[in-house]
């Protein structure tokens, strides 16, 4: 049976650093409270006028390609990940597509919040495992700081800009690749993690402007509570299902979105720290692209055969867990 497998895996962040030193500076807050409170250091910053999430995602395809000795014109489809798409329309995916030299590909987004990565693997497999494609790129491309109010003390220490790619492939060796994957959705966490302005119920007015309906709105307790819940839930349910237990885990990659939930998550969950795999004091919350970008930095531990469970929760609600058995 034909299987997906993740083939190869590249990341690009900004070189411009926001730190918590230069953060307090702007908003009443400091490097001991936001450390404390989410374990973020730093964030990388796209600050090139005129660029977008795009020009993210290009830089992270391009090394994916180069790494992994991919033409450009053999790649059959793109799915781009992002909740921050250069335009309302064409899809952000066009731009990476045809701007990546990737011309024989189909391309389009999806928005899926924090989660997109996962929900974006998902697809993929679907597409290789069905045989109608062969070669997929994932590209999750986040500009958060362009919908980041950097006067809100509660949201803006959160945010980093970021994106990763990642080659889908299939293989026939038996027990690889991507081996399951639940996912839910559940539309009552509207009103605590949105965007206001700029959709069709609220378009773009002097109004909607003036009163800051373009930036992120987080109610952070109720995201707390129902991420810690969600992806601890979908991580022990796509356990289970597979007779797994946490001592058969070798990593356990979750959503980068706050280093409390993170430990919230692992700690519940009963597995060893040292198998969590963290980054979110360099690069912060990167969306979509946090779990790809932690798993392109750290792929020099991974082993052929490792066990590795994904969770990411984000706006929609949605959230989810994966689980994979590495090859590469």
């Amino acid at each position: 049976m034909v299987n997906a497998r993740i083939s190869g895996i590249a990341s690009y962040t900004p070189d411009d650093i926001l730190d918590n030193e230069m953060l307090s500076r702007m908003v009443d807050t400091s490097d001991e409270w936001i450390t404390t409170r989410v374990g973020i250091k730093r964030r990388h910053i796209l600050r090139e006028e005129g660029k977008g999430s795009s020009y993210l995602g290009i830089k992270a395809v391009e090394k994916l390609l180069e790494e992994t000795g991919t033409r450009p014109e053999e790649v059959e489809l793109v799915i781009c990940a992002t909740s921050n798409p250069d335009y309302r329309f064409p899809a952000t995916a066009s731009v990476i597509a045809y701007q990546s030299g990737m011309t024989n590909a189909y391309a389009y987004d999806i928005q899926a919040a924090c989660a997109g990565f996962i929900v974006a693997l998902e697809d993929a497999t679907g597409y290789i495992r069905s045989g109608l494609r062969k070669k997929v790129v994932i590209v999750a491309a986040e500009k958060m700081s362009s919908m980041i109010n950097y006067q809100d003390r509660q949201t803006c220490a959160l945010f980093g800009d970021g994106a990763a790619a990642a080659l889908i492939e299939p293989t026939e060796e038996e027990g690889t690749g991507v081996r399951d994957g639940i996912f839910h959705t559940d539309g009552r966490g509207l009103e605590h993690l949105v965007m206001l302005g700029g959709g069709s119920v609220l378009p773009a007015t002097e109004e909607t402007v003036r009163e800051g309906k373009h930036f992120l709105f987080q109610d952070g307790r109720n995201v707390y509570k129902n991420a810690v819940t969600d992806m601890l839930t979908a991580s022990q349910d796509v356990m289970a299902r597979n007779n797994l237990t946490v001592d058969d885990i070798d990593w356990f990659i979750p959503h980068q979105a706050n280093l409390r939930i993170i430990e919230a998550v692992g700690s519940r969950l009963g597995i060893d720290p040292a198998k969590v795999l963290v980054n979110i004091e360099e690069y912060g919350n990167t969306s979509a692209a946090s779990i790809p970008i932690c798993i392109s930095q750290y792929k020099d531990r991974l082993k052929k055969g490792d066990k590795i469970i994904l969770t990411a929760f984000g706006a929609g609600f949605t959230w989810g867990a994966m689980y994979l058995i590495w090859d590469l």
